[in-house]
């Protein structure tokens, strides 16, 4: 007799996955089908999580990892916008950007303090919005305010949820510059990161360069995936620059070389921090709740669990790997400063209690209850 409660719902899931790694097909029919009766989009955070880990798991036995968004539920939103919009709720109700945002500025802003040219070269810029508050400080920085150009690279699959070309997000960050009285440049680089090279980023003689890693790295292909390694070609290529300061924000999180197995079980540990926090955050039959989850959860959950190879393009990596990567580069590790701790201190304050900060070794952790999700450190 199988538990309907979380417990049981937590061994199911494992047994399922541990059937379907030894491709024991009448234990996977058997608990698919108990599975199926226990889950839920809009139930408990757990219920949540195991229905689109189970849609991995079905994913992962049709081989449909190619075309992932075919093996989830939910709808490709009909605009631009509406996935937007599920974005900003996720923005908007867990800190997890907020805290990558705030202190990789906070790093940018402590070097550039005494620069007049400076160049951030932004390797997943989005829409952009991590720039603003850092513009608005630069336009009252004491002692002058520096010219600032901005390159942003963003594959063009991401112009789908900008509504458009990098065009936009340049036109918004120069009205923004225009008001704060920073004079500013907008550069675009429609190119994945794995392909950017020395010449697409117009460096110039005088300008002092921050990089700028945001939640990206790790879709970047290494020495598990392809000879290139472009993961630690992206870094080395980075310090050829001579940065002032590069700034690397990363899930907290060891799936990146792991078999499935293992995989499985560090995506339910994680993924059940993150249910649990958004949970504190939104009623659970809130229907825009359900579809933020599946358009910016599920399909990772789902590529973490389907995909092998180069289709699995999620591959997360701990600090302590991150360290070694950068520190074989030539990197030394850049502290963040104290003011940036106090600045995501006072952000909290606006959440719940059950997430928690820590500082460790110059690198800050965000996470919920004992759990750190999210790392963010800078480097020169």
């Amino acid at each position: 007799m199988i538990s309907r409660g979380e417990g049981g719902l937590k061994d199911v899931l494992f047994a399922c996955a541990k059937a379907v790694e030894e491709d024991d097909a009448f234990r996977i029919e058997w608990l698919m089908s108990e599975l199926q009766a226990m889950v839920s989009v809009s139930g408990k955070p757990i219920q949540r999580l195991a229905a689109y880990m189970l849609e991995g798991l079905v994913a992962r036995l049709a081989s449909s990892g190619s075309s992932i968004c075919m093996s989830l539920r939910c709808e490709e939103p009909v605009a631009g916008p509406d996935l937007l919009s599920y974005m900003h709720m996720i923005y908007e109700i867990c800190p997890y950007f907020k805290f990558g945002y705030l202190s990789a500025n906070g790093a940018i802003a402590d070097a550039m303090k005494d620069e007049d040219r400076i160049h951030i070269i932004d390797f997943m810029i989005a829409q952009g919005s991590q720039w603003i508050s850092l513009i608005q400080a630069l336009g009252t920085r004491p002692g002058g305010v520096p010219r600032l150009r901005i390159t942003g690279i963003d594959a063009s699959v991401s112009s789908y949820a900008r509504g458009g070309s990098l065009e936009i997000v340049g036109k918004r960050l120069a009205k923004i510059a225009e008001s704060c009285n920073v004079p500013s440049e907008f550069s675009a680089a429609m190119v994945p990161a794995s392909e950017i090279n020395f010449e697409q980023l117009g460096i110039r003689t005088g300008e002092a360069i921050a990089v700028n890693f945001p939640l990206m790295l790790h879709h970047v292909p290494d020495e598990n995936v392809c000879s290139g390694n472009h993961r630690d070609r992206l870094i080395r290529l980075s310090k050829s620059l001579s940065p002032r300061v590069v700034t690397l924000v990363e899930q907290e999180s060891n799936t990146n070389a792991v078999p499935f197995y293992p995989r499985f079980m560090e995506t339910f540990r994680y993924y059940s921090a993150v249910f649990d926090s958004i949970d504190v955050a939104l009623p659970r039959d809130h229907r825009e709740r359900v579809r933020a989850e599946q358009h910016c959860l599920a399909r990772d959950i789902v590529n973490l669990i389907a995909c092998e190879g180069m289709e699995r393009v999620e591959r997360h990596e701990p600090l302590a790997k991150w360290r070694s990567r950068f520190m074989m580069a030539g990197f030394h590790p850049y502290p963040l400063s104290s003011s940036v701790n106090a600045t995501i201190r006072d952000l909290l304050l606006g959440y719940c209690e059950s997430y928690m900060l820590k500082e460790w070794d110059g690198a800050l952790f965000l996470g919920w209850m004992n759990r750190p999700l999210v790392s963010s450190c800078a480097w020169r």
